[in-house]
């Protein structure tokens, strides 16, 4: 009797892991994947070790690093170089008490995807910070930032090329392979920062922005210029937002979840703040100050699915079958439909 298709394909995409000695403190878990465990990647785990802990010596295969909850004030490249280091794709710097990084700080890290600075005490990024790794997702949640720059995601400061050295060989080589000098962020978070507005994010390929706690007063309608890609905004928990412009959105035609929920101050939203909304699917504004929107706000959504809003309350697109005609036979129109908890139906608005 032969072997099943299904159990030659388990057996090629099979995890196996185990364990491995490690760096003093921390902890070094093995995953093998593949035929006959032919390939294998390293988690190093350091976190709540100590500040004595960097720099760490990291197995040649290791994918991520966890350096979390050890009072590091100050990360470089020097830290973050070596055996090891030239294959991380996944780096955690979170609480930690780290005031500033560098332009060189992940230049040695040219695999990095994904890095986590979430609670830091970053007040300010250099230029260039993060151009050197091509990072997907990046983490600035709860730091001290009161901007975002451009510069500190492309190879430009200020509409002017870096100055390179040419004797350093690793900047003139990342360089020389660089096909795109523009940033390849997917998902940026700055959830907890102490931002008065949005600006410095325009040409950043994002798919997810979340700007939640931070003290904006008003969305401007130069806000979101050229976030083309962007699928899911969050602007919640904002005390100080009061106002949306018209037209703010108008270039994220992409956009398929705006978040507006838990904002007091934002008590009324016209028609024209939605223009441009083609993909919207879901608008939540729970607890927010909003309470009713223009009676055509909905013809500026048409892909619009879902809202919540008020004292707990859903609203959901559907189908409604009108009365039947002889010529047309039965009439089917959209219709969002509001509920309450209770399942009490509030309110209904042909589309």
């Amino acid at each position: 009797m032969g072997l099943s298709p299904w159990y030659g394909v388990l057996f090629l995409t099979s995890i196996v892991a185990t364990s491995k000695p490690c760096f003093p403190g921390c902890s070094c878990d093995v995953e093998t994947f593949g035929l006959f465990d032919s390939f294998s990647l390293t988690k190093v785990d350091c976190s709540g070790v100590g500040s004595h802990i960097v720099p760490v010596s990291l197995p040649l295969d290791t994918s991520y690093l966890d350096l979390s909850t050890n009072k590091l004030e100050q990360v470089n490249e020097s830290v973050l170089s070596g055996p090891g280091y030239t294959t991380l794709v996944n780096l955690n710097l979170s609480y930690n008490q780290i005031v500033t990084i560098s332009s060189t700080t992940f230049s040695k890290l040219r695999y990095l995807e994904s890095l986590d600075l979430s609670h830091n005490r970053l007040e300010a990024l250099q230029d260039h910070s993060f151009f050197y790794s091509p990072l997907v997702e990046l983490d600035l949640s709860f730091n001290k930032l009161v901007e975002i720059k451009i510069g500190a995601f492309t190879s430009q400061s200020n509409g002017k090329a870096i100055n390179i050295d040419l004797s350093n060989n690793l900047i003139s080589t990342l360089m020389k392979e660089s096909d795109n000098p523009l940033p390849n962020i997917r998902s940026l978070n700055l959830l907890g920062n102490r931002l008065r507005d949005v600006q410095g994010l325009q040409g950043i390929p994002l798919q997810s922005l979340n700007l939640d706690k931070n003290p904006i007063s008003k969305i401007e309608e130069h806000h979101f210029l050229g976030l083309k890609s962007l699928t899911y905004l969050s602007l919640s928990n904002m005390p100080n937002l009061q106002e949306i412009a018209p037209r703010s959105f108008k270039e994220l035609q992409s956009l398929q979840v705006l978040d507006l929920s838990n904002n007091p101050n934002l008590v009324s939203l016209t028609e024209e703040v939605f223009f441009g909304l083609k993909s919207l699917q879901e608008l939540n504004l729970l607890n927010s100050g909003v309470v009713s929107l223009p009676k055509d706000t909905l013809h500026q959504l048409p892909a619009m699915k879902s809202i919540t809003w008020g004292d707990q309350i859903h609203c959901i697109k559907t189908m409604k079958e009108d009365q039947f005609h002889l010529q047309n036979g039965l009439v089917r129109r959209e219709v969002l439909v509001c509920r309450n908890d209770h399942g009490a139906v509030l309110a209904q608005d042909v589309l």
